[in-house]
Formats: structure tokens, C-alpha cells, sequence
């Protein structure tokens, strides 16, 4: 075993372990009591914390053999907390059996890449692999990337390799979902940093190209089937399939920079990814802690069901807003200056020369653009639908806040998101450590090394610290406002008035997530391919009378529906074939032993 840490797996290990402390104090409290909580056996809780140190050891590892120990422990450790709640949600099951073959596959994929690396290099340690790649030949180097980077972007969410992640993610419970979005995704980032940058030493232009594709379709596929989405965990499980995304999209930029010789703005680049890895770790996990304090109270996950939390629940609605705030990135939430920083770095990328360059960078603007818009829709609708609107069902209006304990969690986690967004210039020299750890060629320190942006023709400073501070003086103001003309409304005197014939709207005439997402669906039809079914029943007596009409309107996720479906189906069929072979007889059991030992004996002829 060969442990070793430099700033950048110091970053990492600093992020996971401020997230397990602050999930830890939530956790008891959430685990205490009664309620579909699932923390409850002792597997569970003798697992969580196994899961917990491996989330804090793995960016620690300082070897191949090292690595996969520690990756594997941290995969066979998540999978059990999926499990937790498996035998009173079969939906649990499926999610655990989706997530033990995607992840599995991913530690395949990586196998099969260190063991390459490791005998190309001559060692297993990181630093005969850095010293090795040198001499490597382009092809083995791009197929070892392409290897990590699929196995490394399923563990991040990446689509279309994402299929685990909101299945599993909503299965698990609370605490536990929280660390798994706002930590262990953050490891599939940590791994492609580590072996694209530092171990490989870079390579050309189409590995960042492919990268920053991938992230720009995981941003808007991500965002796109939040706002679909009505159960408020898979909602945020696909809002973290959609940060991931923005992450991808930085470290490709600052592989592309690098690559065409421009270090600062590849500094610049990884320095957005990186703090934007900071930034959703602290919101993801404040979110998710919300969401399980809302699952808590009333036992329900679908926005349709829910409603009127805002005066049941007031406190774990005004940290849901918040972190909501960060996820939107709109100031002065605190995902607003790593999505500022992103966007600087691409539009200042435009300078670079080349045709891909020239098309992949505003089309990679477009896209993050695009899903901060929608964004700012799905959070709405989680807001408006879940917390402001009418109680839809007796849970939601018999919900009671949550215990101090998970109130302190979460306090921990809303002062990480304040201080994350009105003081991000604490995290400089940190990330300027972290950014040069990652041994990208010609990079320098961002904070400190002279790399400055300037907006030309602006009379005044459009710094985003500045206009976060402005937008908090105008909430403080428009809070205010209410206090300074309560006097005047108190010579206000309520009357009755003609409603129309109306009366007082119930809850049945809100919206729900549903109707709230039907407008976007709309516009993005030909992408989300819905599906609905309408069924009529007619009465016995004549056709012409309906005794019953079934409505069924689903937005499935297509890419599972049109890729891994018929994989599926089709190794199904290959093992239904495949049973023919068994068929009981000990001579023909004896007859594929011998072919297969031929077989291996020609190999290895052949070979020598």
C-alpha cells in the first residue's frame, strides 16, 4: 500500500471530509426516531463510516494496486448503503442491481487501463507512471485515456454512462445520497484530473474536444430530465448528472489551452472546474439533506403530493432555497462565481487558434448557458410546487420540522454555501496549489500569478463579488420593505368582494411539477421523445357511452430506453441461448475443458 497527497488530492480529501463531518451531525438525527430513514440495521450503520474514510482515502493513493483497493472498497461500501432499503422498495433492488453492474464495469474499464499503463511504464507507483508516459507511444496513451475517461465519467454521472446514478442515488438514503452526490462523483473528477493531467502529461486536442462534448450533452440531458422529473431526489440526482457536466467541460477547456499552448488560460480553466467541484459539494449536500428532511417529515418524494412546506417546515425551506440559489447560479448563490469563472475562460478561449477550437468553445457557452436557464425552471418548480403551493395530501399538511441535529447538519452546509459565495478569494492560493499539483505544461498560479481578466469599455468594475454584494443589499432591502410599511397596511381593512362565482382557489387548482414541466417538454419534445397512452372504456350498452377513460403521460429517460434497453433484451437473449450448452452431460463438460485448454496452449505458442 503507498499512500501520498500533493495539493491537488488535498483538495478532494479537504471537500469529502467537510462534507462526511457536516452529513455525520445530520445523520444521527436523521437516524434517530421512526420514519423511512434506513439507517436503522446495524449493516447500514457499521457501513457508513467504512463508506465515509474510503471517500476521504481514495484521492490519498499513491499507486495502481493502492487505487483500485480503495476504489473498490469505496464502490462495495455505497452499493450496501443502496441497499439499505431494499426489502421494502423493490425500486431499491433494481437501483442496486443497475448500480453493481455500472459501477463494476467502470472498475473493469480501469483494470484493464492501470494494468496497460503499469506494464508500459514499468511500475505500478504514480511516479514511475509519470516517468514512463513520457515514452509511451500516442496510440497506447490515447487508449489508456479513453479507457480511464469512460470509467472515471460513469463514476461523475456522465451521459450516457449516468444510467446508475438516478436510480440509485433516490434509492439510497438521505445522508447517504448526500455523500454520494457531493462526494464520491467528485472522485470519477479527481481520476480523470489525475491520469489526463498528471500521470499522462496531457496529450492533443481530440481527448479535450471529446471531453468537453461529453460534459456539454451531460449539462443539458442532465437539466433537461430534472425538469421532467416529479420525485424531488431524482430531480437533484440528475441536477448532479448536470454539474459533473459544467465540471467535464472546464478540465476539457483546460486540456484544449494546454494543448495549444496557452497555460494561463488552462489555469484558468481548471481553476473554474476545480471550484465549481467545491461549490457543488456544498450545495448538492445541503439540497439533498433538505430533500431527506422533507422525506423525514412526510414520508412522500413526489413534488405532486407534496405543498405548503414553507410554514410546516420554515427553516428547511429557507436552506433548500439557498443552496437552490447556488444551483441555479444566480448571485449571490455561490455556484455563480465558478460558472462566471467557466464562462470567462471559454469566451477568452475564442483567441486560440484553430478551426475545432473556434466551433466546439461558444457551442460549449450555448450549452451551459442553456442549462443555467433551465435550471433556474427545475429549481422553481422544487420550490414553488413542493414548498410555496398548497399541501396536496394529509402528509405534507401534518409535516413538523425536523430535529435540532439535522438542522445543525445542515446549518454547517448553508454556512459552507455563504461563505463559499461572498468570500470565494479564501479558496485562492488553494486552488492556485491544486491547479499546479495537476502538472498541466506552462499553467501558473491563478490568484497570485499574474493572470488578470479585464472587461474592456465597462466605466466600472464588473467584478462577481461586487455583484453579489449588490444583489444581497437589494434582498436585504426588498425583506425590509414589508417591516417599513406594515403601518400602513394595518389601516387596511379586510372586506368580502365579489369572487365571480369562484370562491376560494384550492389545492387542486395549483400547479403541480407535472403541469409546472409541461410547457419545456413541449419545446424540447423531439429530444425527450414522451410517451402517453390513453385507454377508453366503453360502456355494455352502446359504444357511444364511456364508463372509464385511463390517462398515462411519462417522459422516460431515452437514452436508457433506446441504448441500454435493447442491450439488455438482447443479452437476455444470448443467455437464453447460452442454456442450451448446458445441457447435463459430463462428457460434453469434459469436451469444452479440452478445447478450451487446446485453445489456451495455441495462444501462448503463438505468443512466445
Amino acid at each position: 500500500m503507498r499512500v501520498e497527497t500533493d495539493a491537488l488530492s488535498g483538495l478532494f480529501m479537504a471537500v469529502a471530509g467537510a462534507v462526511v463531518a457536516a452529513v455525520a451531525v445530520y445523520g444521527i438525527g436523521y437516524a434517530s426516531g421512526h420514519g423511512p430513514h434506513g439507517l436503522g440495521s446495524r449493516t447500514a450503520q457499521t457501513v457508513l463510516p467504512l463508506f465515509a474514510l474510503s471517500l476521504v482515502l481514495v484521492p490519498a493513493a499513491g499507486s495502481v494496486s493502492t487505487f483500485l483497493v480503495l476504489w473498490e472498497l469505496m464502490a462495495l461500501a455505497s452499493l450496501l448503503l443502496v441497499l439499505a432499503e431494499h426489502r421494502g422498495r423493490p425500486a431499491g433492488r433494481v437501483a442496486g442491481i443497475w448500480y453493481a453492474v455500472m459501477t463494476h464495469l467502470g472498475f473493469v474499464l480501469l483494470l484493464i487501463a492501470f494494468a496497460l499503463f503499469a506494464a508500459q511504464a514499468g511500475g505500478e507507483s504514480f511516479a514511475a507512471l509519470r516517468a514512463g508516459a513520457s515514452g509511451m507511444s500516442p496510440t497506447v496513451k490515447g487508449l489508456i485515456f479513453v479507457l480511464t475517461a469512460a470509467a472515471f465519467g460513469s463514476k461523475a454521472g456522465a451521459v450516457p454512462l449516468h444510467a446508475w446514478l438516478p436510480r440509485a442515488h433516490p434509492e439510497a438514503p438521505s445522508p447517504v445520497s448526500a455523500l454520494m452526490s457531493a462526494a464520491m462523483v467528485n472522485l470519477g473528477v479527481y481520476g480523470l484530473v489525475r491520469t489526463g493531467f498528471d500521470l499522462l502529461g496531457g496529450g492533443p486536442s481530440w481527448w479535450w474536444l471529446g471531453l468537453i462534448a461529453v460534459g456539454g450533452l451531460s449539462a443539458v440531458y442532465g437539466i433537461l430530465q430534472a425538469a421532467m422529473a416529479s420525485d424531488l431526489k431524482r430531480l437533484l440526482a440528475y441536477s448532479t448528472s448536470e454539474n459533473m457536466g459544467l465540471v467535464l467541460i472546464g478540465a476539457g477547456a483546460a486540456g484544449l489551452f494546454a494543448a495549444s499552448g496557452d497555460g494561463p488560460l488552462a489555469a484558468l480553466a481548471l481553476a473554474a472546474a476545480l471550484l465549481h467541484v467545491v461549490n457543488h459539494a456544498a450545495f448538492k449536500a445541503l439540497l439533498f439533506c433538505a430533500a431527506g428532511s422533507v422525506l423525514r417529515a412526510t414520508g412522500v418524494r413526489d413534488l405532486d403530493r407534496l405543498g405548503g412546506l414553507r410554514a410546516r417546515m420554515p427553516v428547511t425551506a429557507a436552506l433548500f432555497t439557498l443552496a437552490a440559489l447556488g444551483a441555479v447560479a444566480l448571485p449571490p448563490g455561490n455556484g455563480f462565481i465558478s460558472e462566471w469563472l467557466l464562462l470567462q475562460s471559454l469566451i477568452h478561449g475564442l483567441q486560440v487558434p484553430g478551426i475545432s477550437v473556434a466551433v466546439m468553445l461558444p457551442l460549449a457557452v450555448a450549452l451551459i448557458a442553456l442549462s443555467a436557464g433551465i435550471a433556474a425552471a427545475v429549481f422553481v418548480k422544487a420550490l414553488g410546487v413542493g414548498f410555496f403551493a398548497r399541501p396536496r395530501g394529509q402528509q405534507a399538511a401534518d409535516a413538523r420540522e425536523s430535529p435540532p441535529l439535522m438542522l445543525a447538519g445542515m446549518g454547517l452546509l448553508a454556512t459552507g454555501c455563504a461563505g463559499l459565495a461572498l468570500v470565494p478569494g479564501l479558496l485562492g492560493s488553494g486552488l492556485d496549489r491544486a491547479v499546479l499539483a495537476a502538472g498541466l505544461p506552462g499553467t501558473q498560479a491563478v490568484s497570485g500569478g499574474g493572470l488578470k481578466l479585464r472587461l474592456q469599455d465597462v466605466s466600472a468594475s464588473l467584478s462577481p463579488l461586487w455583484v453579489v454584494a449588490a444583489l444581497t443589499a437589494a434582498l436585504a432591502l426588498a425583506a425590509a420593505l414589508p417591516a417599513l410599511t406594515a403601518k400602513r397596511r394595518r389601516r387596511r381593512k379586510d372586506a368580502k368582494v365579489w369572487d365571480c362565482g369562484g370562491g376560494a382557489p384550492t389545492a387542486r387548482m395549483a400547479y403541480t411539477a407535472t403541469s409546472f414541466a409541461e410547457p419545456l417538454q413541449r419545446v424540447f419534445d423531439d429530444v425527450l421523445a414522451p410517451e402517453q397512452d390513453v385507454n377508453v372504456t366503453h360502456t355494455r350498452e352502446s359504444t357511444y357511452l364511456v364508463e372509464r377513460v385511463r390517462f398515462q403521460h411519462r417522459v422516460p429517460d431515452r437514452i436508457e430506453h433506446r441504448m441500454y434497453e435493447p442491450l439488455l433484451a438482447l443479452l437476455a437473449r444470448v443467455g437464453q441461448a447460452a442454456r442450451r450448452l448446458a445441457g447435463g452431460s459430463v462428457h460434453l463438460y469434459l469436451g469444452y475443458g479440452f478445447f478450451s485448454l487446446v485453445a489456451l496452449l495455441l495462444v501462448l505458442a503463438v505468443g512466445w
